[in-house]
């Protein structure tokens, strides 16, 4: 079972800050041009392995899981908060949401197309992620693809405070290289890995990686 402490700090953080956090990000992928293409050309990619549903894993208010829809895939969120889901699904009726955490999906085997986990396995401790790896590995189909985004860096952070509030939560910044040798290490082939200058209120550069499970496996 995965070790509770990090998960339940992260989890009530963001059930603490769901409200505020939702509305902090509501325009947000307006500024992010490179993040949409990656998602437009992630979405095609899935559409052309015709392998399933799509997981957005860690999917907080919706925001992604809904452009994943109107770009045409199945998609569904997932996310450890209570609080994120039930404004996710208060937002968007007409997708599902589901409560769960990325070190232990309730999904069966090789059963999606596509996973994303857009700026979320940054609450992951570093020594943890190959089993977060592990985990997306499985519940892929052959053929499926995965999309990461993360800050770049080496620095944990630790937050007791945010909007006002009081939490508990950490952050783990990573190196595209080590991410791509742990996602190879798991099994994965690497598609694209790119990594965007900061810009506007961003304090480091931001990485993406597109990955897939090798259609034989």
């Amino acid at each position: 079972m995965p070790d509770a402490s990090f998960l339940a700090d992260t989890r009530d953080s963001y059930d603490t800050m769901a409200a505020d956090y939702t509305e902090w990000l509501r325009t947000d992928m307006d500024g992010r041009p490179l993040d949409r293409a990656l998602l437009t050309a992630f979405a095609e990619l899935v559409k052309a392995g015709d392998n399933g549903p799509v997981a957005d894993v860690g999917c907080g208010p919706g925001r992604i899981t809904i452009l994943l829809h109107r770009l045409g895939l199945d998609a569904f969120g997932i996310d450890l908060s209570p609080g994120m889901v039930a404004l996710a699904r208060e937002t968007y009726p007409e997708l599902r949401f589901e409560v769960g955490s990325m070190l232990a999906l309730d999904l069966p085997d090789a059963s999606l197309g596509g996973l994303l986990a857009y700026y979320s396995v940054i609450h992951v401790p570093w020594e943890r992620r190959p089993e977060v790896f592990a985990e997306f590995h499985r519940v892929l189909a052959p053929g499926g693809q995965l999309m990461l985004a993360f800050q770049v860096g080496d620095e944990r952070l630790h937050l007791d405070e945010a909007f006002g509030k009081p939490i508990c939560a950490d952050w783990y910044r990573q190196q595209p290289d080590e991410v791509a040798a742990l996602l190879r290490e798991a099994g994965f082939d690497l598609w694209a890995k790119v990594v965007k200058e900061p810009e506007g209120t961003e304090k480091t550069p931001q990485g993406h990686i597109v990955a897939r499970r090798p259609a034989g496996a």
